[in-house]
């Protein structure tokens, strides 16, 4: 076999295997999720009954949703969670409404004496969406609301 032959064959090989290993690299890779369509309402407890605090929203990802961490924290104490602090909070309860999409709703009983020691006024609601294939979107203010007495 002559060389010339063989040196371009070698080059067309690696640059057909570059061409199809990039091809599968960009058909796994996955996207990150998204969080929509989010809404928070603060309830004030009353001498009948608790109060509460719901926040829900739509997330989604192409290989369908596995936690929405939620953390809501007073405007005014500047907390500011990072991604990383979010992995350890509490989570919302998450319903799929197809392959890729999910309703999560999160509750949180309010009782008078919980609302004592509530800040009034603006909270933030931080969320953290994980994909079942592991990656996540942070959103530091997802949504907010307005707490009262």
């Amino acid at each position: 076999m002559s060389k010339r032959i063989l040196v371009p064959s070698a080059i067309g090989l690696v640059v057909v295997g570059a061409v199809a290993a990039g091809g599968y690299a960009m058909a796994s890779a996955g996207t990150a999720p998204s969080v929509e369509d989010s809404s928070a309402r603060y309830v004030a407890p009353s001498p009948r009954g608790a109060g509460a605090l719901t926040y829900t929203a739509d997330v989604s990802d192409d290989s369908g949703v596995r936690t929405l961490k939620v953390l809501a924290w007073p405007t005014s104490s500047k907390l500011d969670p990072t991604e990383a602090e979010m992995r350890s909070v509490d989570a919302a309860t998450c319903r799929s409404t197809s392959d890729t999409t999910s309703r999560c709703t999160y509750t949180l009983k309010v009782t008078q004496q919980d609302a004592a020691g509530l800040a009034e006024g603006a909270w933030d609601v931080s969320v953290l969406a994980t994909a079942k294939d592991g990656d996540t979107k942070f959103v530091p203010r997802a949504a907010t609301f307005t707490v009262t007495r």
